[in-house]
């Protein structure tokens, strides 16, 4: 540095109590020159005065001399030498050498001027070297709390990720364990199985095959027993009955003998008396003949015994063949008994080996799950570990270059501090050398110059921000964050200019600094309500705050007054034709107060753009999430109490939100059985029976008319051919209407009963807006969506015509197409006809277009839309005709909030609804591009297009949204 590094006012006072100055020059050259001490009134006055104060011992005093010489450092060194006054010399004053003196003090004057502007130089580059310096140390330590914060968290995740392991390994040895009770169970139940069934077979078939051998047995003995009973009773009766006629015939013979030799007697006798023998001998010839017959019936008789005998020996061998064959049946029960006894044994050890291979695999299963689970715990540790190195390594690093940055900060605060203390060195010697009485009297106040009065210690000190702090107060509320910052962050500034006036006032008294704790009270003190500049503040924030509000007020009611009788024409099938709808709840919404955290979102949904708000079903239900209902006019559910209820339906009403109701009619929950034991019995104050219930339903027994639709097998479907359900369901929507203020319906499950029945109770209950879910299966072959959808929109097309188009219906056409279409396959958005393909080609004012809902996405996710190609969706069905609908989860967890609001806002300055026209430039593999209405020409996909290309495309477009290969959107201008 080429100045001098003595402070102004110093060389200033010094050069006024010196008459010798030496001044040290850039070029290592000094020059001096002498100064005489003058009066500044007068000189006669002020010789006078010495002279009469002092006499001549005055100028016999030694008087100081400051030389200040350039170092080979370049730096200023003071340097003080004594000098005798020559009494003489003093008293001859020449008016040239006042001239000189004059002259020189002009020089030293000016001299001084330049000094001290090269001094407020310095120090103002050295406020800027100490702030940077500052802001080094602040950059620092904010690296080092991120260093420590990401080092904590990597602590945390690590801790976490081993906690999660070790309650894993705990979870799979548990699993184990219970799986080895298992097997073993299972093991021990499969062989009392097999021993019990083993057992009843086995006694079953020895039972079995006991009690036929002992039939056999028995009626085999019985045959036999009867066999020879018939042979003994036929064989005795035969021979007894040819006994005895022999014996008669014997006898009867015996007899005719006896009676013929009696005769023979008498007719020898008589012979010789009367001689008629001839005569006698013809009678006993007869007899002989009548004997030989009776002789010849005996030997016939015996012969058919002899048959009769011989028969019945046929019949006992039968019987005897029988019992043999009873007997070799009976054998043949008992090897089969035994081999199948053989193959139970043969099945019961096959089993119990199987059931230990079974086991065995399980064990080795389980060994491998454990082994791959350990080692892909082992990875996960080994990564957990790497990355904790990487993050060691990172913090090492870190603080590598953080000791790098602080010992270079050391050396600049080392050299800060020695440039300080030789600052401080030097104004005290000069303070010293100053204060000394030198002049005409101690009391001379003309000649007493009083110095910096702490100026350089006020610069050194960390107080100096404090003292502008307290000087200056706060303008605003201090937040914590910074509170804490200001902590450990006091940049040095230098202090403001010290006035001579009031310098020459204190008297040498030290300024007197507040504490720190004062200081800080000051900047940690709340706004109060006397503070005229906070009270500016607040008021300048209630004023935008109230300027804003009518604003956002001004502006609705002049987009109200600048719409068409058409615009503001309420239509239940399409509301006012611009409605953009805000699913406001998700399948996980009940686990919460729902009402009371939706109510408080109005004023910003609102904002946004959004027209229309459908809420969960609001019935007491079975399920939490309200899809199967009970008692429909109990109003106290998952989501909430019917007054949170009524709540959140003003709030939606004061943002002039219409508010959808989803409605289950197609089926009920019973809250009572039948006497059979099937729930149909209703309860609450719709209390139907089993003739409310569709007679096709095949699981609740009902009594009603066959369905005129589709059956919801988990709850009984209801028949609305039936007056009096008709009636009562008319009842309920217009309480909901008009007591609970719902203004439309959302129909679920419409595809269970006939539309002509949803355009009754639409009729009678006059919602603002009503949208029926027609949800069934799009046409896909091999996997893959089929191009030509005609017979899928013509099924919602037909509901919406049953119902009169009294009510819209989601477009799943046009979502299942998007799902597809968005992966470079454009040309599935334009049907042959040049329209587009879903509902939206054929019917847009009844199409209500959608991404997502609570069943295709949420926690459930049956059919989510694909998570990459949300922002295409949803510039899709905001650009086109039809009726949009924006899911919760989209809107307010997802992150796209912001883009989905400015497509809103392009959606509204173009004027789109759902009647827009709507002409189809391009739809390839490469893009697609379509112009809405007049006023909006939108472009999905890595086309090379814009409106100046298009032909057809006349006007002066503007770009509005460009989001690149995603999609872009213009705007006529």
């Amino acid at each position: 540095m080429g100045g001098a590094t003595m402070p102004d006012a110093a060389l200033f006072r010094t050069l006024l109590f010196n008459r010798n100055v030496s001044l040290g020059t850039p070029g290592g050259r000094s020059s001096c020159f002498k100064l005489k001490r003058q009066p500044m009134i007068g000189k006669r006055f002020h010789e006078k005065k010495r002279k009469q104060l002092h006499g001549n011992a005055w100028f016999r005093r030694t008087r100081p001399v400051v030389y200040l010489s350039m170092n080979d450092s370049s730096e200023f060194q003071p340097a003080f030498v004594d000098e005798d006054d020559n009494p003489s010399d003093s008293l001859e004053i020449r008016e040239d050498e006042l001239l000189t003196a004059q002259i020189d003090l002009s020089d030293v004057r000016s001299q001084r001027d330049a000094i001290e502007k090269e001094r407020d130089i310095l120090l103002e580059k050295l406020a800027i070297a100490e702030a940077k310096q500052h802001e080094y140390q602040t950059a620092v330590m904010h690296e080092k709390e991120l260093t420590i914060s990401e080092l904590e968290a990597a602590k945390e995740l690590f801790h976490k990720k081993v906690q999660e392991s070790i309650q894993e390994k705990f979870d799979l040895e548990s699993k184990l364990i219970l799986a080895k009770q298992d097997a073993i169970e299972l093991a021990v139940q499969v062989e009392k199985l097999a021993e019990t069934a083993f057992e009843q077979t086995t006694s079953h078939i020895l039972e079995d095959a006991r009690l036929r051998v002992s039939t056999a047995e028995t009626s085999a003995a019985e045959a036999a027993y009867q066999i020879e009973e018939q042979i003994r009773s036929a064989t005795e009766g035969a021979v007894l009955s040819i006994v005895d006629q022999s014996k008669s015939a014997i006898e009867n013979a015996l007899a005719v003998a006896e009676s013929a030799g009696d005769r023979t007697k008498q007719f020898v006798a008589s012979y010789v008396d009367d001689l008629n023998l001839v005569d006698e001998i013809a009678s006993l010839k007869s007899q002989n003949v009548k004997l030989q017959k009776t002789m010849s019936d005996l030997e016939s008789q015996l012969l058919v015994s002899n048959n009769e005998m011989n028969k019945l020996k046929l019949e006992l061998e039968k019987s005897r063949q029988q019992a043999t064959a009873y007997e070799l049946l009976a054998r043949d029960t008992e090897k089969e008994l035994l081999e199948f006894q053989k193959s139970i044994r043969e099945t019961a050890i096959q089993q119990e080996d199987e059931v230990k291979s079974l086991l065995e695999k399980m064990k080795k299963d389980s060994a491998d799950r454990r082994k791959a689970t350990s080692k892909a715990f082992k990875a996960e540790l080994e990564t957990i570990q790497a990355a904790i190195e990487a993050a060691k390594e990172t913090v090492r690093a870190k603080d590598v270059a953080y000791v790098r940055r602080c010992e270079a900060l050391q050396r600049s605060l080392k050299a800060s501090e020695s440039a300080s203390k030789t600052w401080r060195q030097r104004a005290e010697m000069a303070e010293a050398l100053l204060s000394k009485k030198v002049g005409f009297g101690e009391n001379d106040d003309e000649e007493t110059y009083v110095v910096n009065g702490g100026r350089v210690d006020l610069l050194m000190d960390d107080d100096s921000q404090k003292w502008k702090l307290l000087t200056n107060g706060p303008r605003r509320k201090i937040p914590d964050w910074m509170v804490k910052r200001i902590g450990f962050i006091c940049p040095r500034f230098p202090p403001r200019k010290t006035n001579m006036a009031e310098a020459k006032l204190s008297k040498f008294k030290s300024l007197e600094l507040p504490k720190p704790d004062e200081v800080w009270s000051i900047a940690q003190e709340k706004p109060k309500e006397g503070d005229t500049l906070v009270e500016h503040v607040m008021e300048k924030e209630i004023i935008e705050k109230k300027r804003k509000a009518l604003e956002r007020a001004l502006q609705r009611k002049t987009i109200k007054w600048q719409k068409t009788p058409e615009e503001i024409k309420l239509e239940p099938g399409t509301g006012t034709g611009r409605e953009i709808v805000f699913q406001g709840f998700n399948w996980e919404s009940w686990r919460r107060q729902w009402y009371l955290d939706l109510a408080p979102k109005a004023a910003d949904l609102s904002r946004s753009g959004i027209t229309a708000v459908w809420f969960p079903p609001p019935t007491e239900s079975v399920a939490p999430q309200g899809y199967m209902p009970s008692d429909l006019y109990n109003l106290n559910s998952a989501y909430g109490s019917v007054e949170e209820l009524k709540y959140c339906l003003e709030e939606m009403r004061n943002q002039d939100l219409l508010t959808l109701g989803d409605v289950v009619l197609n089926h009920r929950c019973a809250h009572k059985q039948s006497p059979n034991g099937v729930w149909n019995i209703f309860g609450g104050k719709l209390a139907w029976g089993p003739e409310a219930i569709a007679c096709d339903d095949p699981n609740f027994q009902g009594r009603g008319n066959p369905s005129t639709g589709d059956i919801f097998h988990a709850a009984p479907n209801i028949d609305h051919s039936q007056d009096f359900v008709r009636k009562d369901i008319k009842e309920w929507l217009n309480w909901l209407r008009n007591d609970i203020g719902f203004d439309g319906w959302r129909l679920d499950f419409a595809r269970g009963f006939s539309g002509s029945y949803v355009k009754e109770y639409i009729e009678a209950s006059d919602p603002a807006f009503a949208i029926g879910e027609y949800w069934d299966s799009l046409a896909y072959e091999g996997g893959n969506l089929c191009y030509n959808q005609d017979a899928h929109r013509q099924r919602i097309v037909n509901w919406i015509n049953a119902t009169g188009g009294t009510s819209s219906a989601f477009d799943v056409t046009t979502k299942g197409i998007l799902h597809s279409a968005l992966h470079n396959q454009y040309w599935r958005l334009i049907d042959p006809q040049g329209k587009p393909t879903g509902v939206m080609g054929w019917w847009p004012s009844r199409a209500v277009t959608f991404l997502e809902n609570h069943d295709t996405g949420s926690t459930q996710g049956h059919w989510p839309f694909p998570r990459d190609k949300l922002l295409q969706g949803y510039a899709y069905i905001l650009s086109h005709p039809g009726t949009p609908v924006i899911f919760y989860d989209h809107f307010y967890d997802f992150g796209i909030r912001d883009v989905i609001t400015e497509l809103i806002e392009a959606r509204r300055r173009s004027g789109i609804h759902c009647r827009s026209p709507i002409k189809i430039f391009h739809a390839n593999n490469d893009g697609y591009v379509a112009k809405t209405g007049e006023t909006l020409v939108v472009k999905l996909g890595h086309i090379d297009w814009n409106p100046s290309k298009e032909v057809d495309l006349d006007g002066s477009w503007q770009k509005f949204v460009d989001k690149g290969s995603d999609y872009q959107l213009w705007l006529r201008q």
